[in-house]
């Protein structure tokens, strides 16, 4: 049986191999510049805005027979919509500030140190309130802090892990945030680090509906 053999095309030339791995590392470096470039452009878009201290809210008042009646409303909610029944739970701006006290610790720091929740537009769909975010300086191992304070808006909506929140506007007097760094804020959900804990995360998933009026965020177990 006739052997095959491989006949070269061309003459053998060793700086092949080196070409490709210049281009290689090119490439690669070229990542790594354009990926520096973004976090040292970043980091200087956010301190156009930042702050180097927090704000301070005003403490929620939260009494104890206001406690037990916001607690007893969530109950029948989470019973009602487990019994297979339609349910709805009506909260005010009032009840979503009281919810920011019963929050457990997500390990992301407290909400109740970052936002007081205002009005409800619901023109735009969005729960609109009071922000001091901390955020990182571009030298992370440091533990240093600066603040975002100013206004945001919140966009409540539903999604496979159930109702969720997400920043989609911030607004801070007299500075330009960027609508790259917006976006960017919208990729985190206020709500992802409670998907894990029970039973908080099977409530979660009850919501099925979300309405705004004026006076209050509308949840509803049915679509």
């Amino acid at each position: 049986m006739a052997r095959v053999e491989k006949v070269p095309t061309s003459d053998f030339n060793p700086f092949y191999g080196c070409f490709i791995m210049i281009m290689a590392v090119l490439v690669f470096g070229g990542i790594i510049g354009w990926s520096a470039w973004s976090l040292f452009s970043q980091d200087k878009a956010i301190a156009l805005f930042a702050e180097d201290q927090p704000r301070k809210f005003e403490p929620v008042e939260l009494k104890p027979d206001d406690l037990a009646a916001l607690v007893r409303r969530l109950e029948e909610f989470a019973s009602s919509a487990k019994g297979g029944q339609k349910a709805q739970l009506k909260l005010s701006v009032e009840d979503l500030n009281r919810l920011l006290v019963l929050a457990p610790d997500s390990g992301y720091g407290s909400y109740l140190d970052m936002v007081r929740f205002e009005r409800i537009d619901p023109a735009k769909s969005q729960v609109l309130g009071r922000v001091s975010l901390p955020m990182n300086h571009i030298k992370f191992w440091e533990d240093k802090k600066r603040y975002l304070n100013g206004e945001a808006g919140f966009l409540v909506f539903i999604h496979d892990k159930g109702v969720d929140v997400k920043v989609v506007d911030v607004k801070v007097p007299g500075k330009e945030v960027a609508a790259g760094f917006i976006d960017g804020m919208g990729l985190w959900t206020w709500l992802s680090p409670y998907q894990k804990m029970e039973p908080i995360a099977q409530h979660l998933l009850l919501v099925k509906k979300v309405t705004l009026t004026p006076e209050a965020l509308v949840l509803e177990s049915q679509p």
